[in-house]
């Protein structure tokens, strides 16, 4: 495993990264070193490890506002396919009833309020 030697919030770490991986922890290290400073430069909120904390949630629940998004597009889709499949335009032989078994799959993870938790 590859180390790395990063910047964030002018506090050096030391990461491991897996190798071919490097690309994107700079890139998460990028953002979260953004998301922390946006935080300090604020002013209102002055001691690191709570700065982090709210960092580290607001990426989250970016990311969770993100896979909303990507959940709805699928789900936006599968009406469009159906529509596609009466009009004889119907996707390549087999990917229909995987598209089915996925929607299934995601309906029983989601339960019925739609939210995974």
């Amino acid at each position: 495993m590859k180390q790395l030697d990063v910047q964030i919030m002018g506090q050096s770490y030391l990461l491991g990264c897996p190798e071919g991986g490097e690309a994107r922890l700079l890139d998460a290290v990028e953002k979260v070193d953004a998301a922390m400073c946006k935080i300090r430069d604020a002013g209102k909120i002055k001691a690191r490890d709570r700065i982090a904390v709210l960092a580290a949630l607001n990426l989250a629940f970016e990311l969770s506002e993100q896979e909303a998004n990507a959940l709805k597009a699928t789900r936006n889709a599968a009406p469009a396919a159906a529509r596609a499949d009466t009009a004889g335009t119907a996707p390549a032989d087999g990917a229909q009833p995987q598209l089915a078994a996925l929607l299934q799959r995601l309906d029983n993870a989601l339960g019925v309020d739609g939210r995974l938790l």
